[in-house]
């Protein structure tokens, strides 16, 4: 059982990729960041020996704090956080316990640069459906919950990317790492590439490739899901506030996938004795 100040792996696992996930913090060594190619999904990576610096940038959040076998720096550094009036746990077993219980890490080889304040930008098309918000959903869950999200005339896409140092998603053209692969979408490809396809983003994944590219019969909830994206569409003129109201309806979408695809509901109720 876990201590007042840990979290084991098992709870850390149900609350990633969900709005009440905490901010995770890799605290590992830059030798031992350096040297392992995934990060628990969502961490963002922050020096141990500077947490005086950093802690109050977390002031009123809740945090765990990562290293490599969740031991002195882990501890150390909640212990620091606690002490700047954060609540913090450090995560048992540490990233090592995480890999043993075969949980998935996003491949750092694949996470774009980020700018100064450490943020992954990235620019697509605006007015956005389906693929344009599924994947910001993903990245801000699953990746990074700070990214910064630009949408732009479709034309102005790839000068917008080079101008002002974003990665391009969800266009056409060559050497576009992040859209359409044959019959996959962009949220396919990005599962793929971070090394994210668990069973539940799997699922969740044929259903946006079902609506995105009009190929309905490949999921039931497709349609629910096309229906419910040209509604948003229609309820927002600015696109980012769409994509913050897109980003529930996916919380949804997700949790489904997860938790509740063998449940039904039925109207009325069987009575007792019937």
């Amino acid at each position: 059982m876990s201590s007042f100040s840990t979290i084991s792996v098992e709870k850390l696992a149900r609350l990633v990729g969900t709005p009440k996930c905490p901010v995770l913090i890799d605290v590992c060594t830059e030798e031992d960041f350096a040297a392992n190619p995934g990060m628990i999904p969502g961490a963002i990576y922050r020096p141990y020996d500077k947490v005086s610096e950093w802690a109050p940038e977390f002031a009123g959040r809740s945090v765990v704090a990562i290293c490599q076998k969740g031991l002195k720096l882990s501890h150390g550094a909640a212990a620091w956080l606690r002490h700047a009036g954060v609540a913090a746990d450090a995560l048992e077993g540490g990233m090592l316990a995480w890999s043993q219980a075969g949980l998935p890490m996003v491949r750092k080889a694949k996470l774009p640069p980020r700018d100064p304040q450490g943020r992954t930008l990235w620019v697509t098309r605006s007015r956005p459906k389906i693929d344009r918000i599924a994947c910001p959903w993903l990245i801000r869950r699953f990746v990074d919950p700070g990214a910064v999200f630009l949408f732009v005339p479709p034309s102005e896409v790839q000068a917008v990317a080079e101008r002002f140092g974003a990665t391009p998603f969800d266009i056409e053209g060559d050497g576009i790492l992040w859209s359409h692969r044959g019959a996959l979408c962009t949220f396919d490809v990005m599962i793929e590439e971070f090394g994210l396809a668990t069973a539940p983003l799997r699922r969740l994944a044929t259903i946006i490739r079902a609506a995105d590219t009009a190929r309905l019969d490949l999921a039931p909830e497709a349609p629910g899901l096309l229906a419910a994206s040209l509604g948003l569409s229609r309820m927002f003129t600015d696109d980012l506030a769409q994509l913050d109201a897109g980003l529930l309806l996916y919380d949804a979408f997700y949790r489904w996938c997860r938790d509740a695809v063998d449940e039904t509901h039925n109207w009325p109720a069987k009575k007792s004795g019937v």
